[in-house]
């Protein structure tokens, strides 16, 4: 009865809301800075080696972004559903959610694992002929993929903890696996305590060992501390119904992610032309953006089982508490981050052991790129209410404007001036276009779904 009546009453239908959001969202900000300082660190380290190292893991960069659209959509989908369903107090529902979410995670390693084993050389040799760059990149993303188990479960079992309103062993999870990737990064390049010098591979080994410790702890945190929901794979079998609502959210995220990975290597196949500085440059401005761009993401991983939760027990006040509030976090933190680019962003280049062309193209691009933060903030939020509310389609057409429709087709324009420079301002432009839209869906769905409860209420 005691787990039931926990249930009943949980946090994210009768907390405050401004302390909710607070509770919920500060451990994923928390998890997401220690991430995006892994992300800046691991680069640095990488530095050391040469600009080439540091130019491949830019080039490979698309690949493992697609890796973490297909988790992390499959976790927004997941999320979103067992939140509603525990909103409604669903509980079989929740459960059978949880069960396949790990049969998802399976599918979604051996389908990767199969793709870094036999394409992983293809991949780089489409990109580049510098032979030094097609081997450090081979070398890298083959580790990475071979044995992303990893990063699959740790993904799906942390969505599990955040959709229960469980964000503190999220936390705990993240930082476990980025803080121990931290650490043995220099360690296992540059062969530290008696432990062979690997180089690039060492980068890759960090970073899979760090992924597998993070999910081995997710699992212990959900059998053991997680009782709203319960796993058990000895009479699992898949349930096509879960799985097929799980995907009609997840899926339009995945595509939403994915158009990340074809918009980064379009940006890197321009770039390249120019010069493989350039490439470098882009990929060092992506893990410098993670630092601003992570703590809205945590944000949004708390925002969203509020929104959907709240969703699901009928209480649009609640909801729309939530997403105003978030909306004025998320783009308190932009500025921030617009600050902090626009007035140091040599020493912010300096982090990556530049050389003198890399320093001057790199603070320039910081300066122009970072001009769209604070439109980008309203936008990552609204599109996440799409995800929360089922309207993932949304969410997929204004990333397909901005990425491909807007910003690819629009540095490629610029890069026919030969003015390297004019290429970053296609970032403000295309975040300006998809702002407006989410603007006008956001209208939209305020209409149709969250005002239409409270007439429903009243």
């Amino acid at each position: 009865m005691g787990a039931l009546a926990e249930q009943k009453e949980n946090k994210m239908g009768v907390m405050p809301v401004n302390r909710l959001l607070i509770t919920m969202s500060v451990p994923m900000i928390i998890s997401m800075l220690v991430q995006a300082l892994y992300n800046i660190v691991d680069s640095m380290f990488v530095a050391q080696i040469s600009e080439n190292a540091l130019t491949a893991i830019s080039l490979a960069f698309p690949v493992q972004n697609l890796m973490i659209a297909v988790g992390m959509g499959t976790g927004v989908g997941i999320n979103a559903l067992l939140s509603k369903s525990l909103g409604e107090k669903n509980f079989e529902r929740a459960d059978k959610t949880a069960n396949n979410a790990i049969f998802l995670a399976l599918i979604s390693f051996i389908l990767f694992a199969i793709l870094g084993a036999v394409f992983s050389k293809t991949f780089f040799k489409i990109q580049t002929n510098v032979p030094e760059i097609i081997d450090y990149g081979n070398d890298y993303l083959t580790i990475c993929l071979v044995f992303s188990f990893g990063i699959f479960f740790q993904v799906i079992l942390e969505k599990l903890l955040q959709s229960t309103g469980k964000t503190i062993y999220s936390m705990i999870t993240q930082s476990l696996g980025a803080i121990t990737n931290i650490i043995l990064d220099p360690i296992l390049i540059f062969g530290y305590f008696g432990f062979p010098k690997m180089g690039i591979k060492g980068a890759a080994i960090a970073t899979v060992i760090g992924q597998i410790l993070a999910a081995v702890l997710a699992l212990y945190f959900n059998l053991r501390k997680n009782n709203e929901i319960h796993i058990s794979l000895r009479k699992f079998r898949p349930d096509l119904n879960i799985i097929k609502r799980i995907y009609s959210i997840g899926v339009p995220s995945i595509i939403m992610a994915s158009i990340g990975s074809v918009m980064t290597f379009g940006m890197n196949k321009i770039l390249i032309a120019f010069s493989t500085t350039a490439t470098a440059v882009f990929g060092v401005y992506f893990k410098l953006q993670s630092f601003v761009f992570m703590p809205v993401f945590g944000l949004n991983n708390g925002m969203v089982p509020i929104i959907a939760f709240n969703y699901g027990a009928r209480k649009p006040d609640r909801m729309l508490k939530t997403l105003k509030l978030s909306i004025i976090y998320a783009i308190s933190i932009m500025i921030i981050g617009f600050i902090i680019f626009q007035l140091f962003p040599n020493s912010l280049i300096m982090l990556f052991k530049p050389s003198p062309e890399m320093l001057d193209i790199g603070a320039t691009a910081l300066r122009i790129i970072s001009v769209h933060f604070i439109i980008a903030g309203f936008s990552i939020i609204s599109s996440s209410l799409f995800q929360a509310l089922s309207h993932g389609m949304l969410s997929l057409i204004i990333s397909l404007i901005r990425q491909l429709i807007i910003l690819l087709p629009v540095s490629f324009l610029f890069s026919l001036t030969g003015q390297l420079n004019l290429i970053w301002w296609a970032f403000p432009i295309a975040e300006t276009v998809a702002g407006i839209l989410c603007f006008i869906f956001l209208r939209y769905i305020y209409k149709k779904e969250i005002k239409a409860l409270t007439i429903e209420n009243v």
